[in-house]
């Protein structure tokens, strides 16, 4: 029986996949730029194969992001609730990068700051309503 990734091995591969996709960079390419082929890069965004130190230094060249930055936000995966897990899907989905992307297209700082209050607003109405539902239910 194979054994599951390391946490640390997904972290990474998530990692570069949301840095790739949000420069948009095919899978194809960043294996051309590094010298693997694009099913390398999958299996290392699915943390199925382990990116090796200077592996990672060139994936961070290629992508013209600091090596350190693939380890951000690292945390054991065993005290991680649902819901943080359930965010990190998000951000790191095509939907997520493309949100965050547009998002930072704003340039102007005030609308970006209304367009997190009302996304804020809008999210605690939907929490309200479960809430209720469940109360109800």
């Amino acid at each position: 029986m194979k054994e599951e990734p390391h946490n640390v091995d997904v972290h990474v591969g998530k990692t570069i996949r949301m840095k790739r996709l949000m420069r948009k960079v095919s899978q194809t390419e960043l294996g051309q730029r590094v010298g693997v082929t694009f099913q390398q890069i999958q299996k290392y965004e699915k943390g199925a194969n382990r990116v090796s130190a200077s592996m990672l230094v060139e994936i961070a060249a290629a992508l013209d992001v600091d090596v350190r930055s693939f380890f951000d936000d690292l945390s054991d995966s065993k005290t991680a609730n649902d819901n943080a897990a359930a965010s990190e899907n998000f951000v790191i989905s095509r939907e997520g990068v493309l949100l965050n992307a547009a998002f930072l297209s704003i340039r102007n700082e005030q609308l970006r700051k209304k367009i997190l209050k009302l996304v804020q607003a809008i999210a605690s109405m939907d929490q309200d309503q479960q809430s209720l539902d469940e109360a109800v239910g």
